[in-house]
């Protein structure tokens, strides 16, 4: 009865809790930020605009001499913190979303500088959360900040296919934005770790019907939504996890955190 008691309280706990989305952007002409203020009418998302350390910069002087200057810096060093331009923008709460969608200008077949600066400070943050991408361009293809978005964010989950949407385009996004998301199954793919317990350090990752569990544990208790134990194991990798939403324990030295997350296909 204790047990089921305990079980019962997790479960009141599960259901005042939602996946949370990030909406992370830069935009100097504004086309990304329409883009973006369009897809907050979609989906309920936190929004983060990135802003440079310098106001007032005018990339588009001479031919976009320093926009194109600073994205030869990126390439010719892309792992020294130096080659990154200056922001002013940071975050200290990503741990609480799992679900980051990009959107990225593109600059000379690169993202732009500004937000390269971002991803490269947070994007280790971003292991484990499902990432999508969305890049604005006049004509050229986004192979390139696709490769960036990976290159900054190496562990993340990336959603496929990127939304590429043209400059001529961003006026009558809406549909283009609608269609993504049901590509990217965003409402059917709710994921990620929520972490219930009062720190802020989450211990598990979920990716792809698997289940990492990192740090020092026991063992690991899984229940199934009906409080049923599915499983218990002392593995940290747990493979071949049905779909479905699982409450999952893990115990250290008779303490234990709670979790829940969505195995999804």
């Amino acid at each position: 009865m204790k047990k089921l008691i305990s079980f019962l309280v997790i479960m009141s706990c599960v259901c005042t809790l939602q996946a949370k989305t990030l909406i992370v952007y830069y935009s100097y002409t504004n086309n990304v930020h329409r883009i973006v203020s369009d897809l907050q009418t979609q989906i309920q998302a936190d929004v983060l605009r990135i802003e440079p350390a310098e106001e007032g910069l005018d990339y588009a002087a001479n031919n976009y001499a320093l926009g194109s200057a600073l994205i030869a810096a990126i390439r010719n060093d892309p792992a020294n913190p130096d080659s990154y331009p200056a922001i002013k923008t940071s975050i200290n709460n990503l741990d609480e979303y799992d679900t980051i969608i990009i959107g990225a200008p593109l600059w000379w077949s690169n993202m732009a500088a500004p937000l390269q600066t971002f991803l490269f400070t947070y994007g280790s943050q971003m292991a484990g959360k499902r990432i999508g991408l969305i890049v604005s361009s006049a004509s050229s293809g986004i192979s390139g900040v696709e490769a960036d978005a990976k290159r900054l964010i190496p562990d993340g989950s990336f959603m496929t296919p990127s939304l590429w949407i043209r400059s001529s385009q961003t006026e009558n996004c809406h549909s283009m934005l609608s269609e993504w998301l049901k590509e990217i199954n965003y409402e059917n793919t709710s994921t990620g770790i929520i972490n219930m317990n009062m720190d802020n350090s989450p211990s598990l990752q979920y990716r792809s019907g698997q289940l990492f569990v990192s740090g020092d544990m026991d063992y690991v208790s899984i229940f199934n939504v009906n409080g049923s134990k599915v499983m218990q194991t002392d593995e940290k990798v747990i493979n071949n996890i049905p779909v479905g939403i699982y409450i999952v324990q893990l115990v250290t030295n008779n303490a234990s955190k709670t979790y829940k997350f969505r195995a999804a296909d």
